[in-house]
């Protein structure tokens, strides 16, 4: 899923592959729920709110063992991490979605809240 100035060059590259182009809302939470794993293959990306996105609906992740990734994922617990991105999402399509989803509901809008209106009362 997704759009970005190499797509062109990838589908010419892979043929085999179905790229969907950007999704939104509920079409983006359907596609995304409808996956195995979700694979992050950026070694840059600071944050990864899509890597959330996956785990809130069920979707394990594999990812490289960078900054962002590294924060969010635990091996074997909501995805896998490995300078080898295959053999990341191989392992992680072992991991289940219940625990994902548990996961991502930690950073959630009312549980940033509810961790903000915390810091404010340790004030």
């Amino acid at each position: 899923m997704g759009d970005g100035p190499a797509l062109g060059q990838l589908k010419r590259a892979h043929p085999e592959v179905t790229f969907t182009g950007a999704k939104t809302g509920e079409e983006l939470a359907c596609h995304m729920a409808a996956a195995d794993v979700f694979v992050l293959p950026s070694l840059t990306d600071t944050f990864g709110v899509v890597l959330l996105e996956a785990m809130a609906c069920g979707v394990p992740v594999a990812a490289y063992p960078v900054a962002g990734p590294n924060f969010l994922i635990t091996e074997g617990v909501n995805g896998a991490l490995d300078n080898d991105i295959q053999a990341a999402a191989l392992r992680a399509l072992t991991v289940s979605p219940e625990i994902c989803r548990d996961f991502a509901s930690d950073f959630s809008w009312d549980a940033c809240t509810r961790q903000f209106f915390r810091n404010l009362a340790l004030q």
